[in-house]
């Protein structure tokens, strides 16, 4: 899951990022308002955490100039501001999500859990589909009761695909998933994660869409 964390405090930023990596999360990090809405406008993200005391751009105006554009992303908002008045601004503007600084790391990954399974539909955070059973939580794949054991990205790609069953999605949406804006893409890399998970479960699992991209059929 790709996720954009816009955050000022750099040190929070990065221990941040450095907690939700072994979660399966690829994080953008960005520490202004301005640049986060040019970010979440044109590019894709399944979740937002955002700061509420941004340079240049308040996390308010985020919020609202954001859904002002019908997106839907989710966005948990994560901020010292912890009065009433200030949480209900927060999700008035159209926050999905409040957790107040100082935290817990654990709250943080449960409520990011949970923001994904509402995006979703779904009431559980597990994968069961045509066999292949995903914990995003332990990382475990599972085809036919058999534990699967799968490279990180491996992992990644297929929870998006099996995310979203019936969805083309782009090689580019792939690539920012697994790769986000700090690692160097190889030219081939989508087409050999995708041979090496066809392997390891069935190939008819991941069907390719010529000249679009590839998706994980509904039934």
């Amino acid at each position: 899951m790709r996720v954009l964390l816009v955050e000022d405090d750099a040190a929070l930023a990065d221990g941040i990022r450095v907690a939700l990596k072994p979660e399966g999360y690829t994080v953008d990090w960005l520490h202004d308002g301005a640049s986060a809405l040019h970010s979440l406008l044109h590019e894709g993200f399944d979740l937002a955490v955002l700061d509420l005391g941004l340079p240049g751009m308040d996390g308010i105006d985020v919020l609202k100039r954001l859904r002002a554009s019908t997106s839907a992303t989710p966005v948990l908002v994560l901020t010292a501001r912890d009065a009433t008045d200030d949480r209900i601004a927060g999700l008035d503007a159209g926050a999905d999500d409040y957790l107040v600084k100082p935290f817990e790391v654990g709250e943080l990954k449960a409520r990011l859990r949970a923001l994904l399974r509402r995006s979703f539909n779904r009431p559980q955070p597990e994968i069961d589909h045509r066999g292949v059973r995903l914990d995003p939580v332990s990382q475990q794949v599972r085809y036919r009761g058999e534990h699967v054991a799968l490279r990180r990205k491996e992992f990644l790609l297929l929870h998006q695909l099996l995310s979203q069953p019936g969805r083309v999605l782009t090689r580019d949406r792939l690539e920012q998933v697994l790769y986000g804006w700090s690692e160097e893409v190889e030219s081939n890399s989508i087409e050999v994660h995708i041979h090496h998970l066809r392997r390891k479960l069935f190939p008819g699992l991941i069907r390719t869409v010529r000249g679009v991209g590839y998706l994980v059929d509904k039934d």
